[in-house]
């Protein structure tokens, strides 16, 4: 917050002394530094996994493996993203943030060394020669245990640094806004790295994991545990509490889990795809490249902004925006089926990124919304893995159809899209508030802890 802001009517007609105007202007620039450091962590990770999409045809004719193999790259990163991070949200809240984004980021920076390393460099190294590949995945799998410590930790954080909802809000869509851009930017940074050479993109990774670890230790201060707070618990006691409150909510939570899920499959497999489509097919390479693998990404990101911006509170909005998005992703996928010139195809498939990415916020927002505060990590946790599911799911299951037919493969992601549409009538404005949650946890902790005297006491 600017010092002249500060310094206005407001504070000058209560007298405030000018040494605390200064000291409040200095913790809000230091704040808003703290927060770009951990803007970059969700960037840097984005752009870890998705700037290699563009990158794949290129490491098949170097390495001579088919594209299932090469979109396992894309996978291992991402089970271990999703085995890793409820670990990874419990261990933070046991032994402190920093003691798990630190290690997470010089882990992820590891991978990407070890990927550099095996896939060599013309006249430098030989680097792993035949067993690249095995080498390249072993990178990849440590990247991915890295990112499950640093990315979802961001969010955790940002709620420790600020007291007030409206700074935590603030700071939220800040990070959310670097994660989309990372997005948009990964497909044009990755074509072109590839410019220089194929392994550039993984060599970049550890710089980049540096530059973030250098910001988050130099402008981040993790604020000590408030006075009060209670300790987490055991982990025996929280994941029967995660169970329990996941039983509470099991219908809508079920369908926002596979919502989710299913719209990072069919991103994920479509700009798979998408780039297999344009290098082979159409001889397009680096930038050029890049920037059209972009345009359906700045659309979902476009349309993401603008529905986080427009929903607020509104559950009931939530829910027709998420139903109808899917419907328009349904409906752009599609409408490829017939068409096969490549520019209408990107054009259709842009429609189905704005009806993905409209669809999105809701379901952050639905889900955090309703859910009480003290339950939304583990719950969020989760829901983070499931969406890491769909992002492992896509490049693979996206290669073996487009060994049958591109028709295939398009009509089976019109069809999750139309099922995730579905999927979204299950959600109700009435479900999941905080408070009936926090409410029928407790009525059924009850229940539980009597059947248990009572089994006691039969014996």
């Amino acid at each position: 917050m600017p010092f002249a802001r500060l310094a206005g009517k407001h504070f000058w007609t209560r007298k405030v002394p000018v040494a605390r105007l200064k000291r409040l202007s200095t913790r809000a620039r230091g704040q808003k530094a703290a927060l770009l450091a951990l803007a970059s962590v969700p960037l840097i990770m984005t752009l870890g996994n998705s700037m290699l999409i563009p990158v794949l045809p290129g490491i098949q004719a170097a390495l001579g493996i088919t594209p299932l193999q090469s979109s396992l790259l894309i996978t291992v990163y991402s089970v271990m993203a999703i085995l890793l991070i409820p670990v990874a949200g419990y261990l933070s809240d046991r032994i402190g943030r920093r003691k798990v984004i630190v290690p997470s980021l010089i882990l992820a920076g590891a991978g990407g060394a070890i990927c550099g390393w095996a896939g060599g460099w013309e006249g430098v190294w030989t680097g792993a020669g035949d067993s690249a590949y095995g080498w390249i995945l072993a990178g990849r799998l440590l990247q991915g245990m890295g990112a499950a410590g640093a990315m979802p930790i961001v969010l955790p954080l940002v709620g420790d640094m600020f007291r007030s909802e409206a700074q935590v809000s603030a700071g939220l869509g800040l990070i959310e806004t670097a994660n989309t851009f990372g997005k948009v930017l990964s497909p044009i940074v990755g074509s072109a790295l590839a410019i220089l050479a194929w392994q550039a993109p993984f060599w970049s990774i550890p710089a980049l994991c540096a530059l973030s670890l250098l910001l988050l230790l130099t402008l981040v201060r993790v604020p000590a545990r408030r006075d009060g707070a209670a300790p987490p618990p055991p982990a025996k006691q929280f994941l029967a509490k995660v169970w329990r409150l996941f039983r509470i909510n099991a219908r809508w939570l079920s369908a926002l889990f596979l919502i989710g899920g299913l719209a990072m499959f069919i991103l994920f497999g479509l700009l798979f795809y998408l780039s297999e489509t344009l290098e082979k097919e159409h001889g397009l390479h680096g930038i050029r490249k890049g920037l059209v693998l972009a345009i359906p990404l700045a659309v979902l990101c476009t349309a993401s902004f603008a529905a986080g911006k427009a929903i607020g509170k509104r559950k009931a909005a939530m829910k027709w925006i998420i139903a109808g998005g899917c419907a328009l992703a349904a409906a752009g996928i599609a409408a490829c089926l017939p068409l096969e010139a490549t520019a209408v195809r990107v054009a259709c498939l842009s429609v189905a990124g704005l009806g993905i990415g409209a669809a999105l916020p809701c379901l952050d927002a639905f889900l955090t919304e309703g859910i009480a505060k003290e339950e939304r990590g583990s719950i969020t946790s989760l829901y983070s893995s499931m969406r890491f599911v769909g992002v492992a799911a896509g490049p693979p299951v996206a290669s073996l159809l487009m060994r049958s037919s591109v028709s295939l493969l398009l009509a089976a992601m019109a069809a999750c899209a139309a099922a995730a549409g579905a999927l979204a009538l299950l959600l109700h404005a009435g479900q999941g508030q905080p408070q009936q949650d926090a409410q029928r946890a407790m009525l059924l902790a009850a229940r539980e802890r009597a059947r248990r005297r009572g089994g006691a006491g039969a014996r």
